[in-house]
């Protein structure tokens, strides 16, 4: 970080999975530390919850269930996929797309990212109109598609589909996302703007032709042209090349936690202050929780170009 030397704090990390959670936060406070960074699970995070009793301020890197309280100087930051989902019907919504349908990866996360869409697009006045259910293991979707959209052929014609789908909004990774957008479009469903999550995108130009057209919320640290955040990516890749292609997104998480922690013993991170971090715009909400505003994205030539 290009931080003054006596400025940047003592940092003293523990490994969480050779000791106890509880027992590595109880020697952090023992050994003197006057903020916590961690930890990064769901159980972890609220293992620690009931330990806190104030003193010492911890930024935890997941959030506790909605039932759970905390101490004042308990905070919460999270990559969620379920606030993205949240995003995309809010997006879909101000776009004046209101009625659609959602296909999802037959699996516990994807009931989760679903039900999120879902929940916020209703309360906006939208509609999930139909949704379907797939293996992330298959290559072939084409029963989901046929089904969820309504497509019927007549030999010798197009095939036509739903008329009622002013969206698609489709959930999962890369391999998946790509092979599904492809698909739609060999169904002739190729018409109909499609919407995704983060998680659907990693840089690759030579395989994400397949993604054109493709409309998703994202970090600035994955889409932004941005120069400083260009100019702290690309120093993050230049020094770990070989490690930063699966792990970038958590990258730009360590690098905006080590920037909340100035601006949350501070206080100055609250009512309508922001930080503009390379995760997205940051700021604090009555919960303690750092919520995150994204840029918006759509690929081109397999590239994704800010909108």
């Amino acid at each position: 970080l290009e931080q003054d030397v006596a400025s940047r704090p003592r940092l003293r990390i523990y490994d969480v999975a050779a000791e106890s959670v509880a027992g590595a936060y109880q020697r952090a406070i023992q050994d003197g530390a006057s903020f916590v960074v961690g930890p990064l699970t769901k159980e972890d995070v609220a293992a620690i919850a009931p330990l806190s009793a104030g003193r010492t301020p911890v930024l935890a890197l997941n959030f506790l269930a909605d039932s759970v309280n905390s101490s004042g100087n308990f905070y919460q930051f999270a990559l969620l996929p379920e606030d993205e989902a949240r995003s995309v019907a809010r997006r879909l919504v101000a776009d004046g797309k209101l009625n659609g349908v959602a296909i999802l990866p037959d699996s516990e996360w994807g009931a989760r990212v679903g039900a999120a869409f879902a929940d916020e697009l209703t309360h906006l006045g939208g509609t999930v109109v139909g949704s379907g259910r797939y293996e992330s293991g298959r290559a072939d979707f084409s029963d989901v598609i046929k089904q969820t959209l309504q497509i019927h052929g007549v030999k010798g014609e197009p095939a036509t589909h739903r008329s009622d789908a002013d969206f698609i909004f489709v959930a999962g990774t890369p391999g998946p996302a790509r092979l599904m957008l492809s698909q739609l479009k060999f169904h002739f469903a190729g018409d109909i703007p499609v919407y995704s999550t983060s998680d659907s995108f990693e840089p690759d130009p030579g395989a994400n032709g397949d993604l054109d057209g493709l409309s998703f919320p994202d970090m600035p640290w994955m889409v932004s042209a941005d120069p400083v955040t260009a100019r702290i990516r690309d120093a993050v890749r230049g020094a770990w090349s070989a490690r930063t292609a699966r792990r970038d997104r958590l990258y730009a998480f360590g690098f905006d936690a080590y920037r909340l922690v100035p601006a949350l013993r501070s206080k100055s991170l609250s009512g309508s202050n922001e930080i503009a971090g390379v995760t997205g715009k940051l700021r604090l909400d009555d919960h303690n929780r750092v919520r995150r505003e994204l840029d918006w994205a759509q690929m081109k030539s397999g590239v994704p170009a800010e909108l």
